[in-house]
């Protein structure tokens, strides 16, 4: 469980897992026939971007929660967590309800292909590509598993390269004082190495 919770395996396993939801997004989830006055006997077929709308952006926002995840602060991790849970379960509800009823998703997109609205009486079945988004939710949902196990352990983003604000650019004097240093004199407009004509030579 410890290495499930580390950083890069929980990014991989949300990137596998949005990479999943993607490719799946533009290939074929259901298949099927419609028999209609205008469109005649006609073979049909529908992609997951088609009958999931959606489903990409929550793939997308599936890889940038989990990223936020590991480099966020804090407070702000838990809000991606939460922001990285929400994706995955739209994203397998777009799956399941695809996988549920095949013809009801398929019916609309029939209609608007020849410029009607509402739906078509159509016969049709899922492919393969429904259970691979699923597949791939279950992926990403490992990773958001290991996200809430490291949550606690996991330190916050580097300070190596934030500038000095605050207590941070406090420097002690001999007797334990306040002196103000390079970071204040250049933030005041002051060249910190210019030590006056009287200054050492």
């Amino acid at each position: 469980m410890r290495r499930l919770s580390s950083k890069g395996v929980v990014v991989l396993l949300a990137l596998l897992g949005a990479t999943g939801l993607l490719v799946s997004a533009f290939r074929p989830w259901v298949t099927g026939a419609v028999d209609d006055a205008v469109l005649g006997a006609t073979r049909i077929s529908a992609t997951g971007a088609e009958v999931a709308p959606g489903l990409t952006a929550v793939a997308l926002a599936v890889a940038a929660a989990a990223i936020a995840v590991v480099a966020a602060g804090r407070v702000a991790r838990v809000v991606a967590v939460v922001a990285y849970a929400v994706c995955v379960a739209i994203a397998a509800a777009l799956a399941v309800r695809v996988i549920a009823d095949p013809a009801g998703v398929l019916g609309p997109v029939a209609a608007s292909r020849v410029g009607r609205t509402g739906s078509v009486e159509t016969v049709a079945h899922v492919t393969a590509w429904p259970w691979v988004a699923l597949l791939a939710c279950a992926v990403a949902l490992l990773g958001l598993v290991g996200a809430v196990v490291g949550l606690r352990r996991w330190g916050g983003p580097s300070a190596r390269y934030d500038a000095p604000g605050g207590t941070a650019s406090d420097v002690a004097g001999p007797r334990g004082e306040r002196v103000r240093s390079d970071w204040d004199e250049l933030s005041a407009g002051r060249d910190p190495t210019d030590v006056g004509p009287d200054g050492p030579t």
